[in-house]
C-alpha cells in the first residue's frame, strides 16, 4: 500500500504537464515494488529452481 507521501513526492517530481496515465503507471510501479519488498519481507519468494520448474509447467501448458 502507498504512502500519501509516496503519491505526493510522485506528483511533485512530475513535469507541469502530464497525462493522467504517466502518473498512474508511476503510482502503480511504486505499488508493485512495495509489494515485492512486503513479499521478500514475509519470505514469499521463489527460489531460481522453482521459477523455472514453473515456467516450463506453465510452457508445456501453453503449448497445447
Amino acid at each position: 500500500m502507498l504512502l500519501k507521501e509516496q503519491v505526493t513526492e510522485t506528483i511533485n517530481s512530475m513535469p507541469e504537464q502530464f497525462e493522467i496515465y504517466d502518473f498512474v503507471d508511476r503510482l502503480i510501479f511504486l505499488d508493485k515494488i512495495d509489494q515485492g519488498l512486503d513479499d521478500i519481507k514475509n519470505d514469499r519468494v521463489h527460489t531460481e529452481e522453482e521459477a523455472e520448474q514453473r515456467l516450463e509447467k506453465w510452457l508445456k501448458y501453453t503449448e497445447n
